[in-house]
């Protein structure tokens, strides 16, 4: 069975195929693959021949095209800025209704559609319940690209779980606290936090399906932690500013601080459903969300204050 099946084609772990494909040395100093493996290895999800050997060609037909366009990249970059621009391809036709995304932008724009679609679909199924024939639907891709650019359904799941850590984190970072005085920072900082975790409750059920998995998907991915350390750090810092300032008491944890405000923004938006159902309170209904957004940045700062 293994030696009928095609080039770059293979059978791997529990039976699944999948592929394996050389990088073209030509590129292994092209910005895509310079940091990376340069072996492509990719599992369909299947273990049926069949289906496996249909969605593995299209995979590496797609993975083709990708070479054929970071070829073109290249050739593009080693051009003059004047013959770079009598060279840029007139934009294709496009079908109505479907956005004009030049082709070098066109595999990041499906991956981006194929993240929002898996966020959607994973809050509300879990990573049990969601299906990656579901998720092709919605983006109206196919099963075999999204093997194609996640590898398989659990990676797109732990890719999905970076994004919504990114999502937070980027807000936050956004903010300009430096900008402020320490009280106000600090102010600014719980606003935002309960306004974030209020507009994307997809965000919080992710989380929880996360916890349910023991939080095994998103151990030991660096970039992950890099960027939730910010998080830490961040509060650090106006805790630090504010003790300078006489404003804030000192030896506070900035990690308990940054439990109390996420605990709080978090259980109103995860325990929205409980709580109506045993206390006959809605935590979203809009006068009251006022009152618990004040209520959350009063008691950060009257615990924070010297």
């Amino acid at each position: 069975m293994v030696s009928s099946l095609p080039k770059n084609v293979r059978i791997g772990r529990g039976g699944r195929i999948g592929i394996l494909k050389k990088v073209p040395r030509d590129l292994w100093l092209h910005p895509r693959w310079a940091e990376r493996g340069k072996v492509i290895e990719r599992t369909t999800g299947t273990t049926d021949v069949d289906e496996g050997v249909r969605i593995a060609t299209a995979m590496l037909a797609e993975l083709d095209r990708e070479f054929e366009a970071a070829r073109a990249e290249t050739a593009a970059a080693l051009l003059p800025p004047s013959a770079r621009a009598a060279a840029e391809p007139e934009p294709a036709v496009k079908a109505a209704g479907e956005p004009s995304v030049p082709r070098s932008r066109g595999g990041e724009e499906t991956r981006r559609r194929i993240l929002i679609a898996a966020m959607e679909e994973f809050a509300e199924k879990g990573l049990r319940g969601a299906r990656v024939d579901d998720i092709a639907a919605r983006t109206l891709t196919t099963k075999p690209m999204i093997y194609y650019h996640f590898g398989s359904k659990e990676k797109l799941y732990a890719a999905v779980m970076e994004e919504a850590y990114v999502r937070v984190r980027d807000k936050e970072q956004g903010l300009h606290l430096d900008d402020l005085d320490p009280e106000q920072a600090m102010r600014r900082l719980v606003e935002v936090t309960f306004d974030h975790h209020a507009a994307h409750p997809e965000y919080v059920r992710l989380v929880c399906v996360e916890n349910m998995e023991h939080a095994r998907h998103i151990s030991g991915r660096p970039s992950l932690v890099r960027r939730n350390a910010i998080a830490i750090e961040t509060v650090r810092s106006l805790l630090e500013r504010g003790e300078a300032a006489g404003v804030f008491r000192p030896g506070l944890d900035p990690r308990h601080v940054h439990l109390l405000i996420s605990a709080f923004c978090f259980m109103r938006v995860s325990n929205r459903y409980t709580w109506r159902a045993v206390f006959s309170m809605d935590l979203w209904d809009e006068d009251d969300a006022a009152k618990q957004r004040e209520l959350i940045v009063e008691t950060v700062l009257r615990c924070l204050r010297a």
